[in-house]
């Protein structure tokens, strides 16, 4: 899998941005067509995907920009004119408010007429899909195998609290309501996601925090993410890219831990005791794939963007 604790959202109709975007720390960017770009905008930010996917460095990340939705009069193009233009070193296209697993089906046809005509390897441009309204929920474990295309689930909490007509006055943190409601609002759609994602061989990626000044909400929102299973969390300022990657890799207690337990499991079927134990604790086949996941996340979290 992909590395992408951070994915940075970057507006397709700044060029400055995109370059600042290019340079930063983030594992994952995307140049945003759909809500950061004015509707007279669209065409002109769908060059500068174009331009920024053929010949901008992208530090050894995959290229990736977000498509508009495809209930919008906008969307065959950004994928049409995208792909044939920049397809040869085009990698990943996010695809907005996702409700269907046709939805996918729609895009999947569209890009093999593509990758026909320009002789592109058939497949080779993948897929991450937002989960944000009610019915995409609802359909959620059907998108995930709609198709191979696929490679992540993300989460829209702002376009989602409005589907399910949800008060809600802060994105990505805590607001008024969250203190009437006994328990995290969330949970239920946010833990849904990872699960469709897991089952499905896929990543799950979490939404953004807002307010970027707001640090304390975004490593709150961090933590809980991670701890409901999400591999990473959208950023849409580059500095919260230090604090989302720093919160989405394992602390040394835990690799240390992880460690431990490898050693001992390995120690013990070495010596043929099926009896495994860990600081006084006993270690289960459960124990020891958590630790091995750990220990993988550790590892491919350690190589940055090329400078």
């Amino acid at each position: 899998m992909r590395v992408s604790r951070s994915v940075l959202a970057v507006p397709a109709s700044s060029t400055k941005m995109v370059e600042k975007g290019l340079s930063s720390g983030a594992d994952l960017l995307f140049l945003d067509l759909e809500d950061a770009v004015a509707p007279g905008q669209k065409a002109e930010a769908r060059g500068n995907v174009i331009r920024a996917v053929s010949e901008l460095d992208w530090r050894g990340r995959p290229s990736m920009y977000r498509m508009n939705a495809l209930d919008t009069p906008y969307f065959y193009r950004d994928v049409i004119e995208v792909a044939e233009e920049a397809g040869e070193s085009l990698d990943l296209i996010l695809v907005p408010k996702v409700e269907r697993p046709e939805d996918l089906a729609t895009l999947d046809t569209l890009l093999r007429g593509v990758e026909a005509a320009r002789g592109l390897a058939p497949g080779g441009i993948k897929l991450e899909a937002q989960i944000e309204t009610a019915l995409g929920l609802v359909n959620i474990d059907a998108i995930a195998r709609a198709t191979d295309r696929l490679e992540a689930l993300h989460f829209g909490p702002g376009d989602y609290a409005a589907s399910v007509r949800m008060p809600q006055t802060s994105i990505g943190t805590a607001d008024e309501w969250d203190d009437l409601y006994p328990g995290h609002r969330f949970h239920y759609v946010m833990h849904r996601i990872v699960v469709a994602a897991r089952a499905a061989g896929l990543r799950a990626v979490d939404g953004p925090v807002a307010d970027f000044r707001d640090e304390e909400g975004l490593r709150k929102s961090c933590l809980l993410a991670r701890s409901i299973g999400f591999d990473g969390k959208w950023c849409i300022h580059p500095g919260q890219i230090g604090a989302v990657n720093e919160l989405f890799s394992p602390t040394e207690e835990e690799v240390e831990w992880a460690e431990k337990v490898v050693a001992a499991y390995e120690e013990a079927e070495a010596a043929g005791s099926g009896s495994i134990s860990v600081d006084g604790k006993m270690v289960d086949a459960a124990s020891i794939r958590m630790a091995r996941n750990t220990l993988d996340l550790a590892g491919s979290s350690e190589a940055p963007p090329k400078g």
